[in-house]
């Protein structure tokens, strides 16, 4: 998932839920420099699970259909949300392309 610094936990967590809708979730997957910030880790802590995050340099190098030159200036990676499904999902399948929801970018793999 990608969001801006200060995103508020209740935020993030209508976002989830919104994309998830009833399927499992097994963690919330971002880029290393987001990792931290108290409202993904709230998020986590309601939603239950853990937080994975990558290196921008591996999130970079995962072919994804939605990239964004934007994202690529703003945290060296042309995509966060889908790019971190995918590798927390051992390079999976994305079921769910990202969408962005009051300005929380989510998408889903498996």
């Amino acid at each position: 998932m990608g969001f801006r610094p200060g995103a508020e936990a209740a935020v993030i967590v209508a976002a989830v839920r919104e994309v998830v809708g009833g399927r499992w979730l097994r963690c919330l997957a971002t880029v290393e420099r987001r990792a931290g910030e108290q409202g993904l880790i709230g998020a986590a802590e309601e939603l239950g699970v853990e937080i994975v995050s990558f290196p921008a340099e591996r999130l970079a190098a995962v072919q994804v259909p939605n990239p964004l030159c934007r994202t690529a200036t703003a945290v060296g990676t042309p995509s966060v949300a889908e790019a971190a499904a995918l590798c927390a999902a051992a390079d999976g399948e994305l079921l769910v392309p990202k969408r962005v929801l009051r300005g929380i970018t989510v998408a889903l793999a498996r």
